[in-house]
């Protein structure tokens, strides 16, 4: 069994290679629907929690990756299956690295103007070899229908191979389900704080940090405590407690498909 049930969200355990494997196929086709990788930790599964509509979403992603290494240890105790972690700027820089063997290309989509520029630079910077084909700073309000053709007429010309989608939780993934037809041979990675990481607007925690399983401690500590207190203690419990009812069996979830 690949897939691990969370509160009714399937997520699957995963490597990177697997999810290069997938990838490659999906490109050999740039006519095709468009793919959606989720990178799925606590907070969406909270949020999809009463939310059925988020929970679709997630459980018809092509790929539904663990985001926090509580869930990675707990699917390779439950089902004695190893993953990595599929945290979104890890994915984001898995590809980027990949690059020099398969030339993808990118396509920003996300953050405020000034972020998601300098993003862009900042990787260029470092990997020059990258071929960046564009991107957009949408509006905080939602697009018209004029603006969301615009954008949807413009990816398709570009086609893009990765499109990077920097929204925040759930908006991005909103974004993601509403466009995944629309758009034609891209593979669509829901990217949250990415954006503001390689931005430079915030700091990414060390990675002994992310790898102990208390980087939400670190974030939660940082310059956006007032953003996310509520997301780090409140919402938490509420998938901790929900949690245990389900593996003592008081509580049943479904995969809602």
């Amino acid at each position: 069994m690949r897939k691990i049930n969370f509160l009714g969200v399937g997520i699957e355990a995963l490597s990177y290679q697997e999810m290069f494997s997938k990838a490659d196929e999906w490109l050999k086709n740039k006519n095709s629907r468009s793919h959606h990788i989720a990178c799925v930790n606590a907070y969406c599964v909270t949020l999809a929690l009463k939310n059925e509509r988020l929970k679709k979403i997630y459980n018809n992603a092509d790929i539904v990756g663990p985001d926090g290494m509580p869930f990675v240890h707990w699917m390779k105790l439950v089902n004695g299956k190893k993953s990595d972690r599929f945290y979104a700027p890890d994915v984001l820089m898995q590809f980027v690295k990949r690059t020099k063997e398969i030339p993808y290309s990118f396509y920003l989509y996300g953050g405020s103007p000034d972020v998601v520029k300098k993003m862009n630079d900042n990787l260029l910077e470092k990997y020059p070899y990258l071929n960046i084909v564009g991107y957009y700073s949408p509006p905080f309000r939602e697009l018209t229908e004029d603006e969301d053709a615009k954008i949807t007429e413009e990816l398709n010309r570009i086609k893009p191979d990765l499109l990077i989608v920097g929204l925040g939780t759930p908006k991005q993934d909103y974004w993601i389900s509403e466009h995944r037809e629309k758009i034609k041979g891209s593979i669509m990675v829901a990217s949250g704080a990415t954006f503001d990481f390689l931005g430079g607007r915030i700091k990414m925690a060390p990675v002994f940090i992310q790898k102990s399983g208390f980087e939400w401690l670190y974030r939660l500590l940082s310059k956006d405590f007032l953003r996310l207190w509520k997301r780090y203690t409140v919402l938490n419990i509420i998938f901790l407690w929900n949690f245990f009812l389900q593996i003592i069996k008081i509580k049943k979830f479904k995969l809602v498909e």
